[in-house]
């Protein structure tokens, strides 16, 4: 049965920081986006999530649509809802991650993403919305880099 309500209703979306380590300092991979807002600025590959999926499911199908990349076990890390973080709409973002083998790192951009890319955590470009401090909690939080990494 579907329900229909006059309140209006937050978008929810997921959000995916896939890292790998390759050198001292782990790179992260980021997509350059086609689309506004933020057309040509680099994010976290990610989307909105669909009426018959979980968040699960939409991070996975994301990661795959933007950067070609399956198979990575992601894990959540928290929800971002921040009034203003996002200037299409309403929007509250769960994010996940994960890490990238050396045979499972080959990204491409598809979809929404120009292209996609890594980078090293200490020498991340501009951002859209609010992916800079994402990164900067996981890393804080989850991720861990070594001593001597001072974004």
């Amino acid at each position: 049965m579907n329900y229909s309500y006059e309140y209006p209703r937050p978008a929810v979306s997921a959000d995916i920081a896939v890292f790998r380590q390759e050198a001292l300092i782990p790179d992260i991979l980021l997509i350059r986006r086609k689309n506004p807002p933020y057309q040509g600025m680099w994010a976290l590959p990610g989307g909105f999530m669909e009426m018959d999926e979980t968040l699960e499911e939409t991070a996975a199908r994301e990661l795959e649509e933007e950067t070609g990349l399956s198979g990575i076990e992601l894990k959540q890390f928290r929800t971002f809802s921040q009034v203003n973080r996002d200037p299409r709409t309403r929007v509250v973002t769960t994010v996940f991650y994960g890490l990238a083998s050396p045979g499972n790192c080959k990204a491409t951009g598809g979809d929404d993403a120009e292209t996609a890319e890594w980078f090293a955590v200490d020498n991340l470009p501009e951002l859209g919305f609010d992916h800079r401090k994402i990164i900067e909690l996981l890393l804080m939080q989850a991720i861990k880099p070594p001593v001597n990494y001072n974004p």
